[in-house]
């Protein structure tokens, strides 16, 4: 016979632990880097852009494209870096709960 008991706490216990980790990716800052640090990108763990450090040398008119293209860049290195946070964090959260094979959360 199944525990349904045993299951709504294990729900409730993954709810409150998915609150929690939301709250602390919501707080979580990554830096993203391109350029050997001329352009640094700053993200929270949801992915809300945060911050925009751009070295002054960047600033002249034949180097546009090769600022936008650092900015893309450290944009998605720290896309990665966030993503990483939020796969570890999850990991953390539903650790000890049987899943089905290929089944993540969050849905």
């Amino acid at each position: 016979m199944v525990d349904f008991l045993g299951m709504m706490k294990k729900a409730e216990e993954l709810q409150s632990k998915m609150a929690t980790m939301q709250e602390q990716l919501g707080q979580l800052v990554v830096e993203g880097v391109s350029g050997g640090g001329l352009v640094v990108v700053s993200l929270s763990g949801k992915g809300e852009m945060k911050g925009l450090k751009i070295d002054p040398s960047l600033f002249k008119e034949d180097d546009v494209e090769v600022l936008e293209d650092l900015i893309v860049t450290a944009h998605n290195d720290a896309k990665a870096k966030a993503e990483s946070a939020t796969q570890k964090a999850m990991s953390e959260a539903t650790a000890g709960l049987q899943l089905p094979p290929g089944m993540k959360l969050p849905f």
